[in-house]
């Protein structure tokens, strides 16, 4: 990031957002995925579908799939393609940027990025606690669509 012209130094490296920020914005982030998707898991499931005996017999739909991975892809995505951010990310002042030039990441990285979540969760979480380790605080859905979180500077 370049500093004022005139100023004490040419670039100043950013601040990347740690580990608990992350968490703290990911369960802001879980919260507002919910309760969009239940109403639509509802329509499209029927009236049982929040039942015990749905969910242990029943294998779930097209629809259902669709609603439950396809809509927060959508979802996650346009946001981080239009703000930097999900509302979890501005609500702790975050933005995902390109691990390079610190500027907008193109779509194929916020879709690498996206689908990295399911990387980094797999091995228990692994890929995820990565960030409280790593000194650029990457997660390996990071690592992987070559981004970083960084905080705004205001």
């Amino acid at each position: 990031m370049s500093a004022a012209p005139g100023g004490p130094a040419a670039t100043r490296e950013p601040e990347y957002v740690g580990f608990w920020a992350r968490v703290a914005a990911a369960l802001l982030d879980t919260v507002w995925v919910t309760l969009l998707l239940l109403p639509l898991l509802a329509l499209v499931g029927g009236p049982g579908y929040f039942t015990l005996e749905h969910a242990l017999s029943a294998t779930p739909s097209l629809r259902e799939n669709l609603v439950s991975y396809g809509i927060p892809a959508v979802v996650v995505i346009a946001f981080w393609r239009r703000t930097l951010a999900t509302p979890g990310k501005m609500a702790i002042g975050a933005q995902i940027v390109d691990a390079d030039t610190f500027g907008k990441p193109g779509f194929g990285q916020l879709l690498v990025r996206y689908l990295g979540y399911y990387v980094s969760t797999i091995p228990l979480g692994l890929g995820l606690i990565w960030v409280a380790f790593d000194p650029r605080k990457q997660g390996w859905h990071d690592k992987l669509a070559n981004t970083v979180v960084i905080r705004i500077r205001r």
